[in-house]
């Protein structure tokens, strides 16, 4: 949460500028008459997917080439204007929406974006996920960003009132409901846009299972610092064991071997960067779900060959230069 009355008026928009790019991307900002600047933003965790409630003063709001070759977070935003005008222009489409309005637009490709208060503020809620979870081709995707999507009618509504209701909502679910509320709202933006593509569905290949262990292999990636079991993980997703076995078999895998894994992966990168070798060992160990160092040393050495501190050794010094 973070409201710009808190902040120096002279602060304002450099504070703004810094939250919006963590909580949603980094983009060059100006605004209209900034003596009179406003703004607040809730970010609100769904899995692997994001609703922000943002309310503005009238901006002017660009991702340039040059900051997506800075960073990329690779994801898809659903904008839901809630008041004020709100346009943007991405790949060769230009909307302007009034309240009710969606569009989607998509981190990888540059845009402009503007916001004209209506009273004081401009207000909208914006869902974002990472694309990969979305079960449609990026080429036919691209068709859609930047047009109107009318929030009046149909499976738009659905969405539109999914977004209000779980922004309004979010402090009273629990952790493992807000995973499975945000693969109800990418199910949901995935109905919309495949409405919108001349009525197509999305591909069968790309549903169910596939599209369940891209989801699962998010939320398991959120939470590998903390005790992660099959049954956990299958409850997380509204699925038997059974089933959540079975979509990982499909991948040549199991539950166990994928969250072990990834869990090396990510103690072999802390382990080789220079910026962490203060960090005891078993210190990594326990922040990506090893907590007893024993038992560290043995998986980390079977998975990897040697123990965790020569592991680390042999990569700080091959990084040194010479």
């Amino acid at each position: 949460m973070f409201d710009s009355v808190v902040v120096p008026a002279a602060d304002r928009v450099e504070a703004w500028t810094e939250v919006t790019t963590t909580a949603l991307m980094p983009t060059r900002i100006r605004f209209v008459g900034p003596g009179n600047f406003g703004a607040r933003i809730r970010a609100m965790p769904f899995g692997a997917a994001h609703l922000s409630a943002l309310s503005y003063s009238s901006l002017l709001s660009e991702r340039t080439p040059q900051l997506i070759r800075q960073s990329d977070p690779e994801l898809y935003q659903l904008a839901l204007v809630t008041s004020g005008q709100q346009g943007v222009e991405q790949a060769r489409n230009n909307v302007l929406l009034e309240a009710g309005g969606m569009v989607l637009y998509d981190s990888s490709r540059p845009f402009t974006a503007s916001a004209q208060a209506v009273e004081r503020r401009a207000d909208s809620l914006v869902f974002q996920f990472p694309k990969r979870l979305l079960p449609l081709p990026d080429h036919r995707v691209g068709r859609l960003l930047a047009a109107p999507l009318p929030a009046d009618s149909g499976m738009s509504r659905l969405l539109a009132q999914f977004l209000t209701g779980a922004a309004e909502a979010h402090a009273t679910y629990a952790p493992f409901g807000l995973v499975q509320l945000g693969g109800i709202g990418i199910d949901l933006v995935t109905a919309v846009l495949s409405h919108h593509l001349d009525g197509a569905p999305a591909a069968a290949s790309a549903t169910r299972p596939g599209l369940f262990f891209l989801r699962i292999s998010a939320f398991i990636e959120e939470h590998l610092g903390a005790p992660l079991s099959p049954a956990e993980i299958a409850s997380a997703h509204q699925i038997s064991l059974r089933y959540l076995q079975r979509i990982f078999q499909e991948q040549g895998t199991t539950v166990s071997d994928f969250v072990r894994g990834r869990r090396i992966s990510h103690c072999c990168k802390d382990l080789a960067d220079p910026a962490k070798q203060e960090l005891p060992v078993h210190a990594i160990g326990a922040r990506w779900g090893f907590p007893r160092p024993d038992d560290f040393s043995r998986v980390f050495r079977k998975a990897v060959g040697m123990p965790p501190g020569q592991y680390r050794a042999t990569h700080i010094t091959a990084s040194q230069p010479a």
